[in-house]
C-alpha cells in the first residue's frame, strides 16, 4: 500500500466519523416520528372506562380514569361512558279497559362501571337503542295492561313505582342500573277525555249537592233546637205563674197607672147612649 492509499482510506475513516453522530440524532429522530405515530398511550376521562384490546379480544381488565400504556398494533382501547345518562322513550300500549294509550317516559341509568367489558363484549356501544329502548317498550306495554285508563290518572305514583321495578330487574341482567324513572306524560282518545271531563263534572255537581244538603240539614236542625229552647222556655214561665205572682203583677199595675196620673177627671162619663156632659164645661161656654 502506497502513501496515497494510506491517506485515503484516513480521509474516508475521518469522513465516516464525521456522519456517525448524525446518523445517529436521525436514527433517534425516526424511531421517535414512529413511536409517537404508534401512540403507545391512551388517556381516559373522567367518567369514563377503558376496554381493552388485543387483537380484538376482549380482556377482562378494565382501565379506569388516568393515564394508560398499551403495546402498538397489538392493542386497541374503547372508550365507553359510564356517566349518568337520560333517556326518553315513546310507548304506546293498551289498558285494562282496552284504552288506547301513549306514554312518554324518561329514564336515568348508567353502565356498571366494573362490567363495562362485559357490557361492550355482549351489547357493545349501542346499548340504548339495543337494549334500553326496547325494555322500556316491553314494560310499559306490561304494566299498562294491568290497569284502566282511569286507574293510570289515579293512581299514577304506584304505576310509576311498577314500571321501574320492573324495568331495573331487566337493565340490571344487562350490567346498567337505573338510577331514576318517571312517567312524562299519559294521552288517551279524544272521546275517553272527553268522557273522563264529564264524569268529573257530575261528580263535582254531586258533591256540590250533597254539601248543600248538608247545610239545609244543620240549619234545620237549628232552628228545631232553638224553637225547642225557646217553648221550653215559655212552659217553664207558666210553671213558675201562681195566683199571689198575678195580684203583684195587678198591682205593679195600677202603681205605674197612678204615676202617670196629672190629677183631672175625666169630663165625660156614662156607658149609655147619652153621655153626661160635666157643669164644669157647661158653665165655661
Amino acid at each position: 500500500m502506497n502513501e496515497k492509499d494510506i491517506y485515503m482510506a484516513k480521509e474516508a475513516m475521518q469522513s465516516a466519523m464525521k456522519k456517525g453522530p448524525l446518523r445517529l440524532a436521525l436514527i433517534i429522530v425516526v424511531i421517535l416520528v414512529f413511536f409517537m405515530l404508534m401512540r403507545p398511550w391512551v388517556q381516559i376521562g373522567a367518567g369514563e372506562r377503558g376496554i381493552v384490546l388485543n387483537f380484538g379480544a376482549v380482556q377482562e381488565n378494565v382501565l379506569g380514569e388516568g393515564l394508560h400504556f398499551r403495546v402498538p398494533v397489538m392493542q386497541e382501547i374503547v372508550r365507553v361512558d359510564v356517566k349518568v345518562q337520560k333517556a326518553e322513550t315513546d310507548a304506546a300500549a293498551a289498558s285494562a279497559d282496552l284504552q288506547d294509550v301513549s306514554s312518554t317516559v324518561a329514564i336515568n341509568y348508567h353502565i356498571m362501571p366494573d362490567k363495562a367489558n362485559i357490557v361492550y363484549q355482549s351489547i357493545g356501544v349501542h346499548f340504548k337503542e339495543r337494549i334500553i329502548d326496547p325494555a322500556v317498550l316491553e314494560v310499559v306495554k306490561a304494566v299498562t295492561a294491568k290497569y284502566t285508563a282511569e286507574e293510570l290518572i289515579t293512581k299514577r305514583p304506584a304505576v310509576s313505582d311498577a314500571m321501574k321495578l320492573s324495568l331495573t330487574e331487566r337493565l340490571l341482567a344487562h350490567n346498567i342500573a337505573v338510577d331514576a324513572f318517571s312517567i312524562v306524560g299519559f294521552s288517551f282518545s279524544k272521546i275517553f277525555m272527553e268522557a273522563i271531563e264529564s264524569k268529573q263534572t257530575a261528580e263535582q255537581l254531586a258533591l256540590k249537592a250533597k254539601r248543600d244538603l248538608e247545610r239545609i240539614k244543620i240549619e234545620a236542625e237549628q232552628k228545631i233546637t232553638a224553637a225547642k229552647a225557646e217553648a221550653e222556655s215559655l212552659r217553664l214561665q207558666r210553671a213558675n205563674i201562681s195566683p199571689d205572682l198575678i195580684e203583684l203583677r195587678k198591682i205593679e199595675a195600677n202603681l205605674r197607672a197612678i204615676e202617670k196620673w196629672n190629677g183631672i177627671l175625666p169630663q165625660v162619663t156614662g156607658s149609655g147612649a147619652v153621655p153626661f156632659i160635666g157643669v164644669g164645661d157647661l158653665q165655661k161656654k
